[in-house]
């Protein structure tokens, strides 16, 4: 008697094209957590009297919305199927910007609180689903999965912030920004609803308790605050320098928007080039030059007070930044060799709300430190970024593993 085809072999053919797909959905996810940094100058958050704690609250609204949604997802996912989380996740993100066009200044600053809490589900969800559609291409090349997300994350933050620059010196209105960007949500939904992805084949993945028991060895939990303080860093600058040069070196909004732009531009091809170079180099020499030029760029742009500082700045921390993240993945990837789509989405949701509350909290301070403070806590959080990666080492080398 012929056995009955397994569930992974009877996925449509068309299934497995679903990976590149959800691939480039990371540009959606990088697009929408990318925005509230380059929209705060639109929303005149550069003038005076500056409402910092305004913008605190903002960020603080997507992380937990991003918490929200780590419990969401599943139950949606279990109920009606990881194309429906998708679909939905870009769908919420869509009604999302449409509503923040609507509920633009001089409107109270709660109307844009609850869109960006919207906003933070919507990506959270996006996220998850994401992380169980490549599962397939992720068992077929984990480090090139990877890297390709990584690109595609790091293209959808330049984009974000290029169209809102270029939109912004031509004087559209910020309804009109954020209506034309709530389009790309919308495509992104299109497309999900007529794709399908093949679950991981039965056997090839441990459970997630398993998978979360090994969460708690103490090199994993290295990882999730490298991952943490890291992305805290990555947001710090992408959601304050625009504020931060406006203010203090007074750049125009446009100039301080392109500077950004360039920083994202130098953090995603001075990742491709950490990729390219990581067979040739060692390793520990590559984290702690990292860390020593991205500690410099912070102090350039303490210090700086023209438009060429800035922009020296912005490479030099981007470019410091760039290897952290190839490097923590491919140990991961070495550490827990298997892919569990929750344990994955775990640990990026947890670095994604250090990501958050960094420049969240950056925002109370400024209000009795000053916009000067912005620079305070990447610095702070690249030593510990560089604390971290000597303890990472240190449990390696006593454990052997």
């Amino acid at each position: 008697m012929t056995p009955a085809p397994s569930k992974a072999a009877i996925v449509p053919a068309d299934a497995e094209s679903g990976g590149g797909r959800a691939l480039a959905g990371f540009l959606l996810s990088g697009f929408l957590l990318a925005l509230l940094g380059a929209i705060l100058p639109a929303w005149g958050y550069h003038r005076d009297p500056p409402d910092f704690t305004a913008v605190g609250n903002y960020f603080l609204s997507l992380a937990v919305g991003i918490v929200a949604a780590a419990r969401l997802a599943p139950r949606i996912m279990a109920g009606r199927g990881l194309t429906f989380l998708l679909v939905s996740a870009c769908a919420l993100s869509c009604v999302a910007l449409a509503y923040l066009a609507l509920v633009s200044p001089p409107l109270s600053q709660w109307w844009r609180v609850a869109g960006l809490l919207a906003l933070g589900i919507g990506a959270g969800l996006l996220d998850m689903g994401l992380f169980y559609a490549i599962s397939r291409s992720y068992q077929a090349d984990a480090a090139g999965t990877v890297n390709l997300g990584g690109i595609w994350y790091g293209l959808g933050c330049l984009a974000a912030t290029l169209l809102v620059a270029g939109t912004f010196s031509a004087y559209y209105a910020v309804p009109s920004i954020l209506l034309f960007m709530a389009a790309v949500p919308g495509v992104f939904a299109a497309i999900y609803a007529r794709s399908s992805y093949a679950a991981p084949p039965a056997g090839t993945q441990p459970s997630l308790r398993q998978a979360l028991a090994d969460f708690r060895s103490p090199g994993a939990i290295l990882f999730a605050l490298l991952l943490f303080f890291q992305f805290g860093n990555e947001f710090s600058i992408a959601g304050w320098l625009p504020l931060l040069l406006i203010r203090r070196v007074g750049l125009s909004p446009s100039a301080a928007l392109l500077t950004l732009a360039l920083y994202w531009f130098c953090l995603m091809t001075g990742r491709l080039g950490a990729v390219a170079i990581l067979p040739r180099v060692r390793h520990g020499r590559l984290l702690v030059g990292s860390v020593l030029l991205a500690l410099f760029g912070c102090l350039i742009l303490f210090s700086t007070n023209n438009g060429f500082g800035a922009a020296m700045g912005a490479v030099f921390v981007g470019c410091g930044y760039a290897p952290m993240y190839p490097l923590v993945a491919e140990a991961i990837g070495r550490r827990f060799p298997y892919y569990h789509p929750g344990f994955f989405n775990g640990i990026f949701s947890f670095a994604l709300v250090g990501g958050l509350i960094a420049p969240a909290t950056l925002g109370y301070l400024a209000v009795s430190q000053g916009v000067g403070v912005v620079m305070g806590i990447p610095l702070i959080g690249t030593c510990t970024v560089m604390v971290l990666i000597l303890l990472i080492w240190l449990e390696t080398k006593v454990t052997g593993r």
